[in-house]
C-alpha cells in the first residue's frame, strides 16, 4: 500500500517508516521539523519531505494516490507551561483537522492516528468497599504536602489501581492530552462524516533507541538517561510509585504496521482504538534504578518534586489490541530499558 508518515523524521515516526517499508509498503515520509523535536537548521534526511500539516495546499498534494496515512507529526510532552497551549492547539489539533480535510478532498478513507494514554487523564482506581471509583484530580497543595496517592471520593481510602480498558471515559489532565483528545474527535466525526475508517492508537510511555534527548518535551527516560550521562543521580518526582506501562519504540512500530495493514478490511464510518503497551507495569522509581543500575551510575534520588497536571497511575490493558490488532509487545521494559542505558538518542539542539 502506499502510507503517507506524518512526523516521519520523529523518534516514532522514522521508526515507523522503517517497519512500513520492511513490510514492502510504498512509504511517503513527511515532516515540518519542528524546534522542540529537532535541531535548528535541521534538513530533512532520508527521503523524507518538509511539509507541514497545518498547510492545507501541501496536504493536499501529499495525500494524493494514498491509500492510508499514519498520522505521527504532533507536538508532545505534558507542556512545560500554559503558554504551550497555542503550540498543541496549533500543531494537533489545527493540524490534524487541515489534514483530515485534505485526506476527504483527496477520497483518501483509511488513518492510522498516534493518539496516547494521556487522553484517559488519571488511570483506573478501585475501592476495596466501593470498587471502581472516579477519583477528583489531585491538588497542589495536597502535592507539596507530599500526598501523592488518590482518594476514594466516597470515603476516602487509598486507591488502588487497575488496567485501563479503551471504554474508559477520556479526562485530559494537560495541555497535551486535551490535544490528544480533540485529535481522536476530529478524526471520529471524519470517520462518520467522509465516511472513512480510523484506527487510533493510544501510546504508552515509549521509548527506545533515538528519542530526543534531554529537553522539556522529552519522555522521562530520556531524563533519567542524561541525567546519567552527566554524572547526576536519575532525578525522580513524587515518590517515585507512579505505575506506568513503558512499550519499545519497535513494538510501537510494529503496532502502527498491524494497524495499517488492518485498515484494509475496515467498513467506512469505524473508528477503533486501542492501547499500545508493554502489558507489564513498572513504577517510575523502578525505571530509574534500572537505567542506573544498566551503567553503573549514581542511585536515583527521590526528590518530592511534582508537576501540576501529572497523574498518579495509569496502566493500560493490551488484551483488545492483541485480540483485534494481533499485536503484543515483545519487548519487556527490564530488557529494553536495560538497552536504552546505552543507545543512541536523538540530539534537538
Amino acid at each position: 500500500m502506499r502510507v503517507v508518515v506524518t512526523g516521519a523524521a520523529g523518534f516514532i515516526g522514522s521508526a515507523v517508516c522503517t517497519e512500513l517499508s520492511d513490510r514492502g509498503h510504498d512509504v511517503v515520509p513527511l515532516d515540518a521539523l519542528i524546534p522542540q523535536a529537532h535541531p535548528a537548521g535541521s534538513t530533512p534526511a532520508g527521503g523524507v519531505a518538509r511539509a507541514d500539516v497545518r498547510d492545507l495546499d501541501a496536504m493536499l498534494a501529499a495525500v494524493d494516490g494514498a491509500d492510508v496515512v499514519c498520522h505521527q507529526a504532533a507536538m508532545v510532552g505534558a507542556g512545560v507551561q500554559t503558554a504551550d497551549l497555542p503550540l498543541y492547539a496549533g500543531h494537533n489539533d489545527l493540524g490534524t483537522a487541515v489534514l483530515l480535510a485534505a485526506m476527504a478532498t483527496r477520497g483518501v478513507r483509511r488513518l492510522v492516528l498516534a493518539s496516547s494514554m494521556v487522553v484517559y487523564g488519571e488511570g483506573r482506581y478501585v475501592c476495596a468497599e466501593h470498587g471502581d471509583v472516579d477519583p477528583t484530580p489531585r491538588r497542589v497543595a495536597a502535592l507539596e504536602r507530599g500526598e501523592y496517592d488518590v482518594g476514594c471520593p466516597r470515603c476516602g481510602r487509598a486507591l488502588g489501581w487497575a488496567l485501563v480498558e479503551e471504554s474508559a471515559p477520556l479526562r485530559p489532565r494537560s495541555s497535551y492530552a486535551a490535544s490528544k483528545v480533540a485529535q481522536e474527535h476530529y478524526a471520529l466525526a471524519w470517520a462518520a462524516q467522509a465516511p472513512g475508517a480510523v484506527e487510533a492508537l493510544r501510546y504508552h510511555n515509549v521509548y527506545g533507541p533515538g528519542m530526543p534527548r534531554d529537553t522539556p518535551y522529552s519522555g522521562v527516560a530520556a531524563i533519567f538517561r542524561s541525567a546519567l550521562e552527566r554524572g547526576a543521580a536519575p532525578p525522580v518526582f513524587e515518590d517515585g510509585a507512579q505505575a506506568r506501562d513503558f512499550v519499545h519504540v519497535a513494538d510501537v512500530a510494529r503496532a502502527n504496521a498491524a494497524a495499517v495493514e488492518r485498515t484494509r478490511s475496515l467498513d467506512a464510518a469505524t473508528f477503533e482504538p486501542f492501547n499500545v503497551c508493554s502489558g507489564t507495569p513498572v513504577t517510575i522509581g523502578a525505571v530509574a534504578q534500572l537505567l542506573s543500575a544498566a551503567v553503573g551510575g549514581a542511585e536515583p534520588v527521590v526528590t518530592g518534586d511534582f508537576r501540576s497536571g501529572d497523574v498518579r497511575h495509569v496502566v493500560a490493558s493490551p488484551r483488545r489490541a492483541e485480540e483485534v490488532l494481533g499485536f503484543r509487545a515483545t519487548v519487556s521494559p527490564e530488557e529494553g530499558l536495560h538497552e536504552f542505558a546505552t543507545a543512541p538518542l536523538r540530539e534537538t539542539a
